[in-house]
């Protein structure tokens, strides 16, 4: 083919997404499998001699990557990276935009105090996706260290201006846009409110081949929980989709848009799902004017995976329910599909000495139909010595049962205990399902569903421990603030039909409550990265903030100097609970000792001495 030769007007370029560096770095068999396939990836770019690589995010796999992962991927990009071969293609827009958020705008290569032989450019995925008081990712010490280029960063909740890296090579011209991983359902949403705008050339538009990076759902994993095609723009050449493990690397057209989708999937295994099995590739892309062409590489050095179904019901010669020997047959049977996979795998693996000696294996038994599991733990010491993942061999699932007419019925247990195989249930999406199918003495009045969704993410997966806290300290200044403008009498009946109001106002108004978030998330994070924050208490305000959050218990506590988030300030807490039984009863529902506690707490339910027309909303 034309495009493949080497000639001063056609890019190379060699694509790949999710390499997830970390994942499952304790393990004693899996541990290293991320960087030696990274290595493989790098060394693929240095022998066909590359232009640059590509990368479409969550190149690691935890928010703050161990010191080991950082330290290989350093070691890893430096040995293949740097170096005097001359990069051939130069930069024609202004990179103080495309780099803003660096303290270094500009593209590594050109930093005559580096020498880099091959860039590296890469958008954030929703693992290592920017964090912190100062919105930092692992991505920009990789930047600031001079081995990577981290583009396609949106910090906006309202408008997303996606701007290209304008590449030239000779005649061809690539306009490179990216976008760093966004919450799924808030970018649907700024699409459809047109607030996504990809930015074009001025100059010959359409001599531009348009390469489009993006890390966000592309199969629907709910009403507005992914990003169709038809949402990217019709100019666009090929679109690179990360975040999507399966491997479905040809470019494949979109019959709307016109535009190719090429998915190049995971380098690893994360999930024991069908999708992983696909044979793992990377991509090489040469691009020659508006042509192009996508040469398939397959991975030598990842881990072979195995999976298979087992419908229990559907071989009613092999196994009744009613016999009391049934579960012995079916751990038989079980054994024997496994003893097949490792056949298969052994043989896989004859022709590639790279390939990690113990596969994956993974055999999903749907036991609907009366059946019993037999003990996983049991059937997982005989293939302790053959299989990487042992433990989790054998997956006991139930095929769903039909929907319950009473959708009010839902079971939140069951719910988390076994969510189907394959899928993710989300930490949001559990939160929001608990408060639905809740009773309604334990709704939330004041917060919201989203609201708080976000800030248990955050919690979870972003180890941010303010969050959930921040969150409700924001919610309550600002429905306090609604209420004072309101001038809202200060008695219960009216309050709460106000607050009430209020959230129902802020759930219409996604956008606002985006925002409001945004802000909350981003003062969570200011915490984290201050050692001890000092609070002097000496307002009603600040005194019913910290009852609320169950830091002060007693009125003449709360005048004193308080450590956030530390364990000075936890140990102070406790203390003070320790202390006074009464006071720490009392904390609760804001039945103080003196008036003063009475008025500050957060809910009085007793007759308030101090007549009303004296007391502010926020009392």
């Amino acid at each position: 083919s034309v495009l493949c030769r080497d000639d001063e007007d056609t890019f190379k370029i060699l694509v790949a997404t999710d390499i997830h560096l970390g994942y499952m770095e304790k393990d004693p068999v899996r541990g290293n499998d991320t960087f030696v396939t990274f290595n493989e990836i790098l060394d693929h770019a240095q022998k066909n001699e590359v232009d640059f690589v590509l990368l479409g995010g969550d190149l690691f796999h935890d928010n703050k990557p161990s010191r080991k992962t950082v330290h290989s991927c350093l070691e890893s990009l430096r040995k293949y990276c740097m170096g005097d071969r001359p990069v051939q293609f130069e930069i024609l827009s202004d990179q103080a935009v495309n780099f803003h958020y660096s303290k270094f705008p500009w593209v590594n290569y050109q930093d005559e105090n580096l020498n880099i032989s091959i860039p590296v450019f890469s958008i954030h995925g929703n693992h290592d996706d920017p964090t912190g008081a100062d919105a930092l990712c692992a991505l920009d010490i990789l930047s600031c260290a001079g081995l990577l280029n981290h583009f396609g960063r949106s910090t906006s909740v309202e408008k997303i201006d996606i701007s290209p890296i304008l590449l030239r090579k000779g005649r061809t011209k690539i306009a490179l846009y990216g976008l760093g991983a966004i919450p799924d359902e808030r970018l649907y949403r700024m699409f459809v409110n047109k607030q996504v705008t990809m930015l074009r050339p001025k100059e010959d538009e359409d001599s531009w081949f348009n390469l489009f990076v993006i890390h966000q759902n592309r199969s629907k994993h709910g009403a507005t929980n992914y990003i169709p095609e038809q949402f990217l723009d019709d100019f666009i050449n090929l679109v690179v989709w990360g975040h999507e493990h399966e491997c479905k690397i040809a470019p494949f057209q979109n019959e709307q848009q016109r535009f190719y989708v090429s998915q190049p999937g995971s380098s690893v295994v994360t999930s024991l799902s069908p999708g992983e099995a696909v044979k793992k590739h990377i991509g090489l892309l040469h691009v020659k004017g508006k042509n192009m062409k996508m040469q398939k590489i397959a991975l030598e050095t990842v881990r072979t995976f195995h999976i298979e179904d087992i419908v229990l019901a559907d071989h009613p010669d092999l196994f009744n329910p009613d016999n009391p020997n049934v579960t012995q047959a079916i751990q038989a049977f079980c054994m024997e599909k496994v003893e097949l996979m490792l056949d298969n795998a052994e043989r896989e693996r004859l022709g590639n000495p790279r390939q990690p000696e113990k596969p994956l294996i993974r055999l999903r038994v749907d036991y609907a139909g009366g059946f019993e599991p037999f003990s996983i733990h049991h059937f997982s010491q005989k293939y302790m010595d053959r299989v990487a993942n042992p433990k989790d061999i054998i997956h006991f699932f139930r095929r769903r049962e039909q929907k319950q007419k009473n959708d009010f019925d839902l079971n939140f247990g069951k719910l988390v205990s076994r969510p189907a195989e394959g899928t993710t249930l989300r930490v949001e999406d559990l939160v929001k399902q608990y408060f639905q199918t809740a009773e309604k003495k334990v709704q939330l009045s004041l917060l919201t569903e989203r609201g708080m969704g976000e800030a248990v993410q955050e919690f979870v997966d972003k180890e941010e421990k303010d969050a959930i806290e921040e969150l409700v300290k924001f919610q309550l200044e600002k429905t306090q603030k609604f209420l004072r403008e309101r001038r809202t009498d200060a008695e219960e009946g009216k309050i709460d039909e106000e607050v009430r109001k209020f959230r129902e106002n802020r759930k219409k108004n996604t956008e606002e409550e985006d925002k409001e978030v945004y802000e909350a998330m981003t003062r969570a994070r200011a915490h984290r990265s201050e050692d001890a924050v000092f609070v002097t208490a000496s307002s009603d305000e600040d005194a019913m903030d910290m009852e609320m959050i169950g830091i002060g218990d007693k009125s003449e506590d709360l005048s004193a100097t308080l450590s956030r988030g530390r364990g000075r300030a936890r140990g102070r807490a406790r203390g003070a609970k320790g202390q006074n039984s009464t006071a720490r009863g009392s904390s609760r529902r804001g039945r103080g000792n003196t008036s003063q506690e009475s008025a500050s707490s957060s809910r009085t339910y007793k007759p308030v001495s101090v007549p009303s027309k004296n007391m502010s909303i926020t009392d």
